[in-house]
């Protein structure tokens, strides 16, 4: 699987003209993988605040979908870029974990991307915080996770 996904990438970047050094596929799950773009201008395939990222995003998961006719979860990042921004939400959810588990009051995290909600929402669950559960509010771009203790 992680050649098609490569290969496919490769073509994608190919076919649009974007300059690329390499692409390193990572397994991160039963059927989960990141496609991690290595490029000397990172800036271009990013966009402002990750704007391309996210529509090439969308864009592979289309296309891989068509290629091997299932539904794998691919994460599309360039020079980790992704990675860190998922690392920085994370570290945020366990300041607020923590505030949740000591004030037993529930706090929001900002306004934040469907893609890091998701994050935010898996991490809760999938983690040891039984005690917690987590809901999404608010409308389009100011929508935000909720950590709250299970009642």
């Amino acid at each position: 699987m992680e050649k098609q996904i490569k290969k496919l990438v490769t073509e994608f970047l190919v076919h649009l003209g974007l300059d690329f050094t390499d692409v390193e596929i990572h397994v991160e799950g039963d059927e989960a993988f990141r496609a991690n773009v290595v490029s000397d201008s990172p800036s271009l395939l990013i966009g402002h605040h990750g704007e391309n990222l996210q529509a090439m995003q969308k864009i592979l998961k289309v296309m891989l979908h068509k290629e091997i006719g299932e539904d794998k979860t691919v994460v599309f990042d360039v020079d980790d870029y992704r990675k860190r921004q998922e690392e920085n939400v994370l570290t945020i959810t366990e300041q607020k974990i923590q505030e949740v588990r000591n004030t037993q009051m529930q706090s929001a995290l900002p306004a934040m991307s469907p893609y890091f909600r998701r994050v935010v929402h898996l991490f809760i669950r999938n983690g040891e915080y039984t005690d917690l559960e987590t809901e999404s509010i608010g409308q389009g771009n100011y929508r935000q996770v909720v950590i709250k203790p299970k009642a």
